[in-house]
């Protein structure tokens, strides 16, 4: 009896790809946003508290940037599209 054997191959991109299930929302700094829409936007989308969103604005502005939620690409991406619209200065990591 004779068993063949089919081998698959894949770009380092696929695998690199189907590995990370877990995408972060990264918020820039730019010199257009107050403190005060940052942390609004903070609050009102992502559901910080005050506090939070207060100690997100000020990483951001001394750091340059500041991950702000964790999950599934396409749940990234519709934060993302959201916090653009605000204005702010959003990637997907």
């Amino acid at each position: 009896m004779s068993t063949e054997t089919k081998e698959e191959t894949f770009t380092l991109e696929e695998i690199l790809t189907s590995i990370k299930t877990v995408h972060r929302l990264i918020l820039w700094n730019d010199d257009v946003n107050t403190f005060d829409h940052v942390i609004y936007c903070m609050m009102k989308y992502l559901d910080y508290s005050e506090s939070q969103a207060e100690k997100i604005a000020w990483k951001v502005h001394n750091e340059g940037k500041c991950p702000v939620l964790e999950g599934s690409f396409t749940e990234m991406e519709v934060y993302r599209k959201i916090l653009q619209q605000e204005g702010l200065t959003v990637s997907v990591d």
